[in-house]
């Protein structure tokens, strides 16, 4: 992991190694805390861009509010903090880390009498699957573990706590030798993997699990279903049985940072050919141009880094 000179919290830019917090924090016990995934990419058009910014920032909130935390921070506070952050840090791309957390100030389950405090890290960090991954797929296995469903959490929130899910169907597939694992629901249909979204293509129609599924709305999942719609593929959200995996001409996964990964093999069944197919590669060209500034038709996706905030590493 390679670390950057500074991370914010609660309003101050703070030395990466002095980001520190009480072992009492609340949300180090009993995991009360809501985070985003982000990413800026040295654009081609704008120079270093945050990709769909606003939008992640949207999400916090709701995340911080469906578990009761007030940011004590306004969305646009946020926003001009991480882009300054990131020039202070000289990154021209970066993975970035907003997390709203409990404090210490108390311990208990009972978490509203302690503070909320806001952290901003960013580093740099390729695909999470890798980019031997993204170039020629994973190789992924249904997970024993059961993605949690809506009636004990809450899916739509990206909450610190409920990723023990996904940690402990992400450590079974890394000791059975996959490199991803794909959680079903509670009904036992398809729902995501351990960071991403899942989408299926049979017969030419790309299929994703819905709402209902207890996912995650992820951001890249509304950008890569938007982009195939403009491409012209039919994109339609329902159930998607387990057999379907096995059954797929093409299965991909979307997500901040694994990006637009091709799933190759499932339970050791190849996915069509056994390697990326036709349609997972156009989305995928058109989401990587989405990415670093090559399409003008998703350059309002892109937020841009200030050049005044880059002028300050100079400075000094």
């Amino acid at each position: 992991m390679e670390t950057a000179d500074l991370i914010w919290m609660n309003g101050e830019f703070v030395a990466w190694e002095d980001a520190k917090v009480h072992v009492l924090t609340h949300g180090l016990h009993y995991g009360t805390g809501v985070f985003e995934g982000v990413r800026c990419y040295d654009t081609e058009s704008k120079g270093p861009a945050v990709f769909r910014h606003q939008e992640h920032i949207a999400r916090l909130f709701k995340s911080a509010s469906l578990y009761y935390m007030d940011i004590p921070f306004t969305a646009e506070q946020l926003r001009e903090a991480t882009l300054e952050l990131i020039g202070r840090n000289g990154q021209r791309s970066c993975y970035i880390r907003p997390l709203v957390y409990r404090g210490y100030g108390t311990m208990g389950l009972f978490p509203l009498d302690a503070p909320v405090d806001v952290a901003l890290a960013t580093w740099e960090w390729g695909s999470y699957l890798g980019e031997e991954g993204k170039a020629n797929g994973v190789r992924a296995r249904v997970s024993s573990w059961r993605r949690i469903d809506g009636d004990s959490l809450i899916p739509h929130a990206k909450a610190s706590g409920q990723y023990l899910n996904s940690v402990l169907a992400k450590i079974e597939c890394h000791k059975s030798g996959y490199e991803e694992a794909i959680l079903l629901d509670a009904r036992g249909f398809v729902c995501e993997g351990t960071g991403e979204n899942m989408f299926v293509v049979r017969e030419g129609v790309i299929v994703t699990p819905p709402q209902t599924a207890s996912i995650l709305d992820g951001i890249s999942r509304r950008s890569v279903m938007q982009i195939a719609r403009d491409l012209g593929f039919e994109v339609v959200e329902r159930d998607i049985a387990r057999a379907e995996l096995y059954l797929a001409d093409e299965i991909f996964c979307t997500g901040t940072a694994a990006e637009l990964t091709p799933i190759r093999e499932v339970d050791d069944h190849p996915v069509g050919t056994g390697r990326p197919g036709e349609i997972t590669r156009a989305v995928q060209q058109t989401f990587e141009d989405a990415l670093h500034g090559r399409s003008d038709r998703y350059a309002d996706w892109l937020d841009p880094v200030p050049a005044h905030h880059f002028s300050k590493v100079a400075a000094s």
